[in-house]
């Protein structure tokens, strides 16, 4: 077992990464718990999403915006230089095209905080997802 040295907290893993930091409760807790050059591009990703859904269930899950509609969900977080937004590796197959701007892993595309949020495009694929 480890014991992190901040938090107090147990792993099986040596060094196990993960964050310190009480949970948010809401979205906008967890925009305001992120350093403030961030701010503008979380702010803008939230509304994105409500805005184009304004029945989406929007709450924290695994300390990080999670938005799920009729079963079908989706996530953001803020990262160091950009925000990883979850949609699936179906929806970065679906939208390749439209994404080669952009870093891609696994089932997340990276919006780095340096360019101007494609709130469009993240309206479209959040639509595709959760339709």
């Amino acid at each position: 077992m480890w014991i992190c040295p901040k938090c107090r907290r147990e792993f099986k893993r040596i060094n196990q990464s993960h964050y310190c930091g009480k949970t948010p409760k809401t979205v906008l807790e967890y925009i305001h718990s992120q350093p403030l050059e961030t701010h503008a591009h979380l702010k803008e990703m939230r509304i994105a999403l409500k805005d184009s859904f304004p029945d989406i269930n929007e709450r924290i899950l695994w300390s990080m915006p999670y938005y799920e509609k009729e079963g079908k969900s989706l996530s953001f977080s803020a990262c160091k230089k950009h925000i990883s937004f979850y949609v699936g590796i179906e929806a970065i197959e679906e939208f390749a095209f439209d994404l080669k701007e952009f870093v891609t892993k696994k089932n997340a595309i990276y919006f780095p905080y340096n360019k101007a949020l494609p709130t469009k495009l993240i309206t479209d694929i959040a639509r595709w997802c959760l339709s």
